[in-house]
């Protein structure tokens, strides 16, 4: 008998529309892929570099749980840099096989099965999917439009109950783009004080933002940094989706729980990877300047291009390289119209519906392709809208 809890446990279903695309593409059919969040960039040669010369000098062997020292210093000297803020790299710096680890970890650590756990709305769907394994119960914090797919926290304070013990928080958000200001960061760190539960900041597209916009996070408003997990990694920042290497930023007695459970699962993360992480952060960041200067073009392209077909509208995001537009006026549900593009529009693009019921109405479109591929899958929406009339 397979266990219970894995009937309560999720997926990604970007995975599922790439595999549906992938049976076409077989066939022949061309399709232009918007519906992956993966840089099409290669990852810089610098960084490859130094994951070859890595494995040249010998590191193909175990590493310690908590990662490299040399790693852990290096991300304390980035962190520093870009978010101003200071962690110990011995004992508040823990070094995983990717960003997701820190999410489940930082649940199991944390979050008991009678607790509840406040999650955006729409939002990436592992982190609902990890409160339900766990048997905590997830609270939907709606994010609206008219907002710019921000929140509104007075609604945030209205969700707390005396079984709140964390918030996640996504800024630059997926699957919207969307970037938290300021002042929601300072109404946000009020409402954490006065009621005592920790937040875990997901900052993975923290770099990837446009128009002069600048990045905040939760930890460096006061007092916040004793109840905040920083989640952060390499895949989006330095086109390093394979390479699985991520990263928490945390207390010392949380992090010696994650360092817990990285030896009872994974043991450690991948030593010539760390390697490649160390060059990736303090290495010349020219290749991350003009990768985001790309996608700065791209969204403007495909926000353009998506106002001006006729039942689709589209806000213009300041961060991450997605855009949530709004097809309500089409009459058909997010997984119908997403079905439908993708099989007369050959164009792949996610429900909004798979990221939380406020995405009904909107489907995800991801901008990490080539403008020429955007401009042709935006013709091709357009023909297919026509023929519906």
């Amino acid at each position: 008998m397979i266990a219970e809890r894995m009937s309560r446990i999720g997926t990604e279903t970007a995975f599922k529309v790439l595999a549906k695309a992938k049976e076409m593409e077989a066939k022949g059919i061309e399709v232009i892929h918007l519906e992956i969040g993966e840089p099409d960039f290669d990852t810089p040669k610098n960084i490859i570099d130094a994951a070859k010369r890595a494995l040249d000098e010998g590191y193909t062997h175990y590493t310690p749980s908590p990662g490299l020292i040399e790693a852990r210093e290096a991300i304390a000297e980035y962190t520093k840099k870009y978010k101003g803020l200071e962690y110990d790299p011995a004992k508040e710096i823990v070094v995983f096989p990717g960003a997701k680890p820190v999410m489940f970890f930082n649940i199991l650590a944390l979050v008991e099965p009678k607790d509840e756990v406040i999650i955006p709305n729409t939002g990436f769907p592992i982190y609902e999917s990890m409160v339900n394994f766990i048997g905590a119960k997830p609270v939907s914090l709606p994010l609206k439009e008219e907002l710019d797919f921000r929140f509104d926290p007075n609604i945030l304070n209205e969700l707390i109950s005396d079984k709140t013990k964390l918030l996640i928080l996504n800024s630059p958000h997926n699957p919207a783009g969307s970037v938290l200001s300021k002042s929601d960061f300072k109404a946000i760190a009020e409402i954490a004080s006065d009621n005592n539960f920790y937040i875990l900041s997901d900052e993975v597209y923290s770099r990837i933002l446009y128009d002069g916009e600048k990045h905040y996070s939760i930890a460096q408003f006061e007092e916040m940094k004793e109840r905040t997990i920083i989640l952060d990694g390499f895949s989006k920042t330095y086109a390093m989706t394979g390479w699985r290497l991520g990263y928490s930023l945390a207390p010392e007695e949380i992090t010696e729980n994650f360092v817990l459970l990285q030896t009872n699962s994974t043991s450690c993360t991948c030593a010539f990877t760390q390697i490649a992480g160390i060059e990736a952060l303090s290495g010349p960041q020219d290749a991350v300047d003009s990768m985001v200067k790309a996608f700065r073009e791209r969204r403007d392209a495909i926000v353009d291009g998506l106002n001006r077909i006729q039942g689709i509208s589209c806000r213009k995001p300041k961060g991450a390289f997605y855009v949530l537009a709004n097809v309500k006026e089409t009459g058909m549900s997010s997984k119908e119209f997403s079905d439908y593009l993708l099989y007369n529009a050959h164009v792949a693009s996610l429900p909004g519906e798979d990221f939380g019921s406020e995405g009904e109405g909107y489907l995800r479109f991801s901008y990490a392709n080539s403008v020429e591929n955007i401009k042709k899958a935006l013709e091709n929406i357009e023909s297919a809208l026509q023929k519906l009339d």
